[in-house]
């Protein structure tokens, strides 16, 4: 009677295992050149990456400082501009003013007028220069490059605005001195009836 429930035992287990639903597919062959040369490619990928990290926060870096040029520049340019504004400025009260002054067209109680007038442009003009220097000079007030770029620009205009009050008002007396000449002229002129 063993023998037979060996059989049947052998039978039963083949019988399981043939009815049950095979999903697995044993045991995993390796191939060990495939697997080293796929490490070899996985370090060899780590390296490049590494390398693109480096490269990528060097051309982060030289962005950074091609923006500081850049800002830098602005600065220059901005200072150039305001510079040239008020040379301009000053040569206009000196030379027009002059002129205007020595006209004999000009009244001297207006003269004081017209002094007071030009010399709050200056002043202001001054002033302008004044701050511009404390922003260009001074480590105290904290501000990037942008920031004094853009209060250098914005002074700039200020600066041109001045420029083009002083030229206003210059225009202005040299025709009021016209007026005033053709008017004497007229006044004085002889009559012959």
């Amino acid at each position: 009677m063993k023998p037979k429930i060996k059989t049947l035992l052998v039978f039963t287990t083949l019988i399981l295992l043939t009815n049950v639903d095979a999903s697995a597919q044993g045991l995993p062959v390796y191939d060990n050149t495939n697997f080293i040369s796929f490490t070899k490619s996985l370090l060899e990928s780590g390296k490049q990456t590494s390398q693109l990290l480096k490269t990528v926060k060097f051309l982060q870096q030289q962005k950074e400082n091609v923006d500081k040029v850049n800002n830098v520049i602005k600065q220059l340019r901005a200072v150039k501009e305001l510079a040239l504004s008020h040379q301009r400025l000053f040569d206009i009260v000196q030379d027009d003013l002059r002129e205007i002054f020595q006209s004999t067209y000009i009244k001297p109680h207006e003269v004081t007028r017209i002094s007071e007038s030009f010399s709050d442009i200056i002043e202001n003009s001054l002033m302008g220069m004044e701050y511009i220097e404390v922003v260009l000079s001074s480590d105290n007030l904290r501000m990037t490059d942008a920031e004094r770029a853009s209060i250098l620009k914005k002074k700039e205009l200020e600066s041109k605005e001045m420029v083009a009050e002083i030229e206003t008002k210059t225009r202005r007396y040299r025709e009021i001195i016209a007026f005033r000449e053709m008017q004497d002229k007229m006044n004085n002129r002889e009559t012959k009836y």
